[in-house]
């Protein structure tokens, strides 16, 4: 069973885009499943190169990240990522010549670097999964986007799940996290700004609603 996501991977693979490479956001908050959706389209588009980018790969260093606080939900909403840089670096140039940086963050030095371009393939597709994708700065670059909708609680104990299985402690951050994410659904109603609206709290049976009808626009 994958739900609608074969008609969602249809809808993805018939898009052209900009220089011929489009770009596509898929967003939603923390442990609704981005990344691994990310992973099955990339699998299932068949016949045409895919990209694909990790907004979180472009976080800023953790002394501009924790500047207000570590616990601060304004904190996470400003200042965790590097806007200019995923711009720049990223969405603008792939969208231009097809070159793009995977990110901007050496995770082990703790600082911005700008690692050696890349080229995307003529005709690539390129997949972009974060947070925050539908804010004012961001949304006019893309060619499509999904809005994954999945109610806190789910995504919670997914994370707390996740965080058991891998020894870690992100879960510990979930009212910086949920705080923040409200602040953006205030800001952007990314749901309404969407191309689909994707309930994804069945996990692996995605299924496309009404952007009325999600959890966020309640």
């Amino acid at each position: 069973m994958n739900g609608d996501l074969d008609s969602i991977v249809a809808q993805i693979a018939a898009l052209e885009g900009t220089g011929g490479r489009p770009l596509i956001a898929i967003d939603g908050i923390g442990a609704s499943g981005k990344s691994s959706l990310a992973a099955q389209i990339a699998t299932l588009i068949q016949g045409r190169p895919v990209v694909v980018l990790h907004a979180d790969d472009y976080f800023n260093p953790s002394a501009i990240r924790h500047a207000r606080g570590r616990q601060s939900p304004d904190g996470f909403w400003l200042d965790a990522y590097n806007y200019d840089a995923l711009i720049h670096w990223g969405l603008r140039s792939v969208k231009a010549t097809g070159a793009y940086c995977e990110g901007s963050l050496d995770h082990a030095r703790d600082q911005t670097v700008q690692p050696p371009l890349r080229q995307a393939p003529e005709r690539a597709i390129v997949l972009v999964e974060g947070t925050f994708l539908h804010r004012d700065e961001l949304w006019q670059f893309w060619d499509y986007s999904l809005f994954l909708d999945v109610p806190f609680d789910v995504a919670a104990q997914r994370m707390a799940d996740r965080d058991e299985l891998n020894g870690t402690r992100s879960a510990a951050s979930l009212p910086r996290y949920i705080g923040a994410q409200q602040i953006y659904f205030r800001e952007a109603r990314p749901w309404e700004r969407a191309s689909l609206v994707v309930d994804n709290a069945g996990f692996n049976e995605p299924r496309v609603i009404e952007a009325a009808r999600s959890n966020a626009a309640r």
